[in-house]
């Protein structure tokens, strides 16, 4: 089985990007199914439920979310109606809409996906290594597969976070900073891992927000609205596979 994690999707025109060439590339490489970051999709400023329909209509099978969950009021709904395609960071409270785990079957896999956000240099949240291991053990013997998202800032979190569950989660890949990293591996327990999915969105701005947006807020410390910046797009994405018992490759691709 082929999973396909694509880094933050990064304003509307990133998802009609995708609309027109994702089926192509899951049927160029036989993907089985597909996980996209969407907190941005809705022009940086979260993911609203019409987008997030757009997103799983392109060629997504689930969205993850991040900081930006909150943006958009009718996602709330959405989060709790559709567990199977959508879920939230976990370490949010509980009583917050929607879900931060969900298990899904593909292929006769049973597949649990969780999303957490990090700590360090983010919004005050739940620890998310108790948060995980809280998951983990509800959820003994219900799955076959364990994916990750981990939003977060630092690098040095999303590592520690995989070194820790190094053979207890399958696929841990980090999202949030838009720039996709070169460190895609498999642990030495045998969890794939990469710190940085990358983006799916203009490459001419800054994390593909507006350059001068981003220049104003940085150098005159001055509130400046972000908006998506123009020009090309493209997608970052790794690409895992499945051998029924463990992953057996991972190979970072860009189309």
């Amino acid at each position: 089985m082929k999973i396909l994690s694509i880094g933050d999707i990064v304003g509307v025109r990133a998802i009609s990007y995708l609309r027109q060439r994702l089926w192509k590339l899951r049927d160029a490489q036989k993907i089985d199914y597909v996980i996209a970051n969407g907190e941005n999709a809705s022009e940086i400023h979260g993911l609203s439920s019409c987008d997030a329909r757009a997103i799983l209509d392109c060629g997504v099978d689930f969205i993850t979310l991040g900081n930006h969950t909150w943006n958009k009021r009718d996602i709330y709904q959405f989060l709790d109606a559709n567990p199977e395609s959508i879920i939230r960071p976990a370490n949010y409270p509980g009583s917050a809409p929607g879900y931060g785990h969900s298990i899904v079957t593909v292929n006769g896999y049973r597949l649990l996906i969780m999303n957490v956000l990090g700590q360090a240099f983010m919004e005050p949240v739940g620890d998310p290594f108790d948060t995980l291991e809280l998951i983990l053990a509800r959820e003994e013997g219900n799955y076959d597969l364990s994916i990750l998202d981990i939003h977060a800032e630092a690098t040095s979190e999303k590592y520690a976070i995989a070194r820790v569950f190094d053979g207890k989660i399958d696929i841990i890949f980090g999202t949030h900073t838009h720039v996709p990293t070169a460190d895609v591996q498999i642990l030495p327990a045998g969890t794939a891992y990469v710190t940085d999915l990358g983006m799916t969105g203009p490459r001419n701005g800054v994390l593909g927000v507006d350059a001068q947006r981003t220049l104003t807020k940085m150098r005159m410390h001055m509130p400046a609205q972000f908006t998506v910046a123009d020009g090309e797009i493209r997608a970052d994405a790794v690409i895992f596979e499945f051998d029924g018992q463990k992953i057996t490759k991972a190979e970072r691709i860009e189309f």
